[in-house]
């Protein structure tokens, strides 16, 4: 007869075994999880080998958009990384909770981006300086502030799970929270491709990774507009639909705004950096040569 030590040695193994297959297969399947994970993992490996020479680049700009949007854009990394290692906190039992809480910081740490970015092109080639960002911030903190506080509401008030995603009739309420939600932004984003095509249009960045990253953005919350309203009226294609827009947004998200926002300019420190060494070397006589 086997000795007890190695009966629980064994039930603990199996127990363990059992969580990881739940974590890996169940809840959501495989392939959204891995999906997930991969891009999430990826991109704060990236964001942590830049970190030193992103870092110099800050200290040398002093641009506070840049430094404050850099700090957030970690923050939200970091926490969006969490929650996609936990996806199966949504299936598991006593788990709700937790799962709401980490939901909801992680999207409004997301959100104060989006809503930031948002700002800052709205005031066109006026954002600059500390007061811009004060404006900005200022916005966006109110705008994530009301959300957040709406949000609480419908979790705690009112009893509605609002990240726990299911295709039932009894979850119309939260579904109609996510179809004002995904308009408003839509209504945004449209708004400011309006601008791009009309004589507003010199007030906004001339850049045209803003005008792509806008573009994108219309599109992705055009989709997951329908795709709230139709689940909102029980179509399991929209469902699915949703799903798909909610893996898209965490998995690529962060990325296109970092290559948007911040890539333009630690590339411009490049050029920047390489045209003060020329100077230096220039002014130190180093190509005299090259003229005689």
């Amino acid at each position: 007869m086997l000795p007890q030590s190695v009966l629980t040695q064994g039930s603990n193994s199996n127990t363990a075994g059992l969580r990881f297959y739940d974590w890996l297969f169940d809840c959501h399947g495989l392939w959204r999880n891995a999906t997930l994970i991969i891009a999430s993992l990826l991109f704060v490996l990236y964001l942590a080998l830049q970190a030193k020479k992103s870092f110099l680049k800050l200290s040398h700009g002093r641009s506070y958009i840049i430094i404050s949007y850099y700090g957030w854009l970690w923050l939200a990394s970091v926490l969006n990384l969490f929650w996609c290692f936990l996806q199966a906190w949504e299936c598991a039992p006593g788990k709700e909770l937790a799962w709401n809480l980490l939901s909801l910081f992680t999207t409004s740490a997301m959100l104060f981006l989006e809503v930031s970015l948002l700002a800052f092109l709205l005031q066109g080639n006026n954002a600059s300086g500390l007061e811009a960002l004060t404006r900005t911030f200022g916005i966006s903190g109110v705008i994530v502030g009301l959300d957040i506080m709406l949000k609480a509401i419908y979790l705690f008030g009112l009893g509605i799970p609002v990240y726990i995603d299911r295709n039932e009739p009894a979850q119309r309420v939260k579904w109609n929270l996510w179809v004002v939600h995904k308009l408003l932004l839509t209504a945004v984003y449209g708004f400011i491709l309006f601008m791009y095509h009309s004589r507003w249009r010199e007030r906004l960045p001339a850049r045209p990774a803003f005008y792509n990253y806008v573009t994108i953005m219309f599109i992705f919350n055009a989709t997951a507009l329908l795709s709230c309203g139709l689940t909102g009226n029980g179509a399991a294609f929209g469902f699915w639909l949703y799903g798909t827009t909610l893996v898209c947004y965490h998995a690529f998200y962060l990325p296109l705004l970092y290559v948007t926002f911040l890539a333009d300019f630690f590339q411009e420190e490049d050029l920047h950096l390489e045209n003060v060494y020329y100077s230096e070397m220039k002014d130190a006589g180093l190509f005299d040569a090259d003229w005689e």
